[in-house]
């Protein structure tokens, strides 16, 4: 699979709607860890996508309606597809991706398959969005309350060869700021820090520029590059 520029947006289409194959969508999974346009427009298919979801109440399938889509199925025998082919064929993946969209907007047993497929990771407690001083989106960060937490960088910092960007959150007065990790480079990644509280509604959180390894103190001491309070995803 290649994560060109032109890709990223159609894979992450194809990733959020479920139509990768298992490789696949490994394969996304591990690139952007390390690949912030991928994670960026990931989690931009995924708020675009949503209403889709949200917006339809669950329906029971009824027999009538398998036996219906059945009906309407091309009378071909089902031919195992390779990834190589999902991966490097766009008029294939394009095709797949209009079928989708279509049958999103007309079908109450795809929206299920949606909603299915939007729901399989294991959801954040808490999400904030960072701003920087002028009140411009710099940052998202996903909490998901075991010591884990995605940070998705969404502009391009100037990350001299001295200094490091480290992820703070403040879970109470009482314990001061705490470091979620480091960063590498300008890159948006997953930190794995250590034992924190459950976070909660209007946590703060915030990225600022240390040296490099981290600030040497265990607060913050550089400038901050953005920050924000946690809201509960509804």
């Amino acid at each position: 699979m290649i994560f060109s520029k032109t890709e990223i947006p159609a894979i992450a289409d194809d990733y959020v709607l479920g139509l990768l194959d298992p490789s696949d969508t490994t394969a996304v999974e591990v690139e952007m860890e390390r690949n912030g346009a991928l994670a960026a427009a990931i989690a931009s298919a995924r708020e675009r996508f949503l209403p889709l979801d949200t917006a339809i109440e669950p329906a029971v399938v009824t027999p009538d309606l398998w036996e219906k889509i059945t009906a309407n199925l091309p009378a071909t025998p089902a031919m195992p597809v390779s990834a190589p082919q999902l991966a490097n064929n766009d008029t294939g993946r394009s095709g797949w991706r209009a079928v989708a969209l279509t049958g999103m907007a007309a079908s109450l047993l795809l929206a299920a398959g949606l909603a299915y497929s939007l729901m399989r990771t294991v959801e954040p407690l808490v999400i904030a969005v960072l701003l920087n001083e002028v009140g411009e989106v710099q940052a998202v960060v996903e909490d998901f309350g075991n010591d884990t937490a995605s940070v998705r960088l969404l502009n391009d910092f100037a990350v001299p060869a001295d200094k490091t960007i480290q992820v703070w959150t403040l879970p109470s007065r009482d314990m001061g700021p705490m470091s979620l990790g480091l960063l590498d480079g300008s890159h948006s990644a997953v930190l794995y820090a250590q034992t924190l509280p459950q976070p909660k509604d209007a946590q703060l959180y915030e990225i600022t520029l240390e040296q490099a390894g981290g600030s040497p103190t265990g607060r913050p001491t550089g400038p901050i590059l953005a920050k924000g309070f946690a809201k509960l995803p509804r």
